[in-house]
């Protein structure tokens, strides 16, 4: 299983048990927070009318049939009040009193129950014991939501338990109150829901991001590529990537010196064999034309050689290099002015033709230095393998924020079976004038420049005849 997919169902796990259960509970218990708020105002009114109506009691002033009027006159009044959005049009209240044996002596709404034994329903018996006295009743047993909530309190006369006054009142409205209210919850709570999920995947991606970019940039080296560390933040991904930042450095710089042991020690092989052959020549009797002219391939050999160790030298203090050490402002037109200046006496000897076509000369950021290296070694190239009174000519495009710098000679092109070869170090082919091949370094010094630049070089062989060299670097 992928981390981050571990992660987003680490964190909706999470949120099911923090928030789904609580949840839960709720919605079901919430019948029961309604029933809490509205028994505690019904308790407060029990106690104040039995309050009134025991000292009524102890005064002998109380009469039930003056207290059914007052109800009565109630009862007859027509409000058009707003609670909540509920619309309210009558007192749904009902009071009821019993004497201290539990018989009812008095009923706001059923005066039929006058006379009734009530001692043994909850509120009245939990009441005359001094206990507190509540109960919920159905008034249809069959409806869950007929229910009355009843709260009692005791009818005190000089201290004692005279009776118990009960007030009642239907939850019809208790139950509007959920109808509406448990819908407008679950709606939340699925938005809530909703917004875990996409967040949890959004921190999930977020936190394997780095990881992410870590794992491409140690693809990225293994296959070779010159890459920069990624960003991944200040964290303990941070010591990570550095980590294997150095262990790339290490890794490459033993690779690196091996590598170049080995190629090194090759290409020195031939022009050694060379001059170690010239050289034992020498010791015997020949004529003066005969050693000067091996005297004469032994200094071509040390040249050779002496090219040879210069190129290396200058290639690995540029692959060692991550960024650009100095960046300015380039003229593209002097760029390439300056380096056919300083090819024209070759171009001179083969007679060919160079072709401009720079019609605009967009601003290059970069080394001048290594930007000029850089063409002279494609221009040489082109110049080497085009046939004498041949033709290379440069163009510039601009696309987007990059501009490709095209060189096409007429030479013979790449064959097929170095195609995939050509940028590689000590690589080279045949002159065709000549038949002697380069050191092979120029083409991966021209790659190593354009990396640095955040460009690129690709070889393209034209339809007809020739070689197309495209240089593309940032704007």
């Amino acid at each position: 299983m992928r981390l981050a997919t571990r992660i987003f169902l680490s964190f909706l796990l999470i949120s099911v048990v923090c928030f789904a259960y609580p949840l839960s509970h709720f919605v079901r218990d919430l019948r029961t927070f309604f029933l809490e708020s509205v028994e505690d105002p019904l308790a407060d009114q029990a106690n104040l009318l039995a309050a009134l109506v025991g000292t009524q009691m102890e005064e002998n002033r109380f009469d039930p049939r003056e207290l059914a009027r007052i109800f009565q006159q109630t009862y007859s009044r027509s409000l058009s009040a707003s609670i909540y959005g509920f619309p309210k049009t009558g007192v749904d209240l009902r009071v009821y009193i019993t004497d201290a044996a539990g018989k009812v002596t008095f009923d706001s709404r059923e005066p039929k129950n006058i006379g009734a034994d009530y001692s043994r329903w909850r509120d009245v018996a939990l009441t005359l014991r001094g206990q507190y006295g509540t109960r919920t009743t159905r008034s249809d047993i069959t409806n869950p939501a007929s229910s009355v909530l009843h709260v009692a309190a005791p009818i005190l006369v000089k201290g004692k338990i005279a009776g118990v006054l009960t007030v009642a009142k239907p939850t019809t409205n208790i139950n509007s109150f959920l109808q509406r209210e448990r819908p407008i919850i679950l709606r939340r709570w699925y938005l809530a829901a909703f917004l875990a999920i996409v967040f949890s995947y959004a921190v999930s991606l977020w936190l394997t991001r780095p990881i992410k970019r870590l794992t491409r940039y140690a693809n990225d080296v293994r296959d070779g590529k010159r890459v920069a560390l990624p960003p991944v933040g200040h964290s303990e991904l941070r010591d990570m990537a550095l980590a294997l930042e150095n262990m790339r450095d290490a890794l490459e710089g033993k690779k690196y010196v091996e590598q170049y042991i080995h190629t090194f020690t090759h290409e020195l092989k031939s022009p050694l064999s060379a001059i170690r052959g010239a050289a034992e020549l020498l010791d015997e009797e020949m004529p003066r034309e005969k050693r000067e002219r091996f005297l004469s391939n032994i200094r071509i050999e040390a040249g050779r050689i002496q090219d040879l160790v210069d190129r290396m030298l200058e290639l690995s203090e540029l692959e060692t290099q991550k960024n650009l050490r100095k960046s300015e402002n380039i003229s593209l037109q002097t760029l390439v002015t300056t380096v056919m200046d300083s090819l024209e006496p070759i171009i001179a000897q083969k007679s060919l033709r160079v072709a401009y076509r720079l019609n605009e000369d967009p601003g290059l950021a970069g080394d001048p230095f290594l930007l000029h290296r850089a063409l002279s070694n494609i221009v040489q190239n082109a110049v080497d393998f085009s046939p004498f009174g041949g033709t290379i000519t440069i163009t510039a495009q601009t696309e987007a924020d990059k501009l490709s710098l095209c060189i096409e000679d007429q030479g013979p092109g790449i064959p097929d079976y170095c195609r995939e070869r050509v940028f590689d170090r000590f690589f080279s082919l045949q002159r065709p004038d000549t038949g002697k091949k380069s050191t092979g370094l120029g083409l991966n010094f021209v790659q190593e420049v354009a990396t640095l630049h955040n460009g690129n070089i690709r070889l393209e062989n034209l339809h007809d005849k020739g070689l197309r060299a495209v240089l593309t670097l940032p704007l």
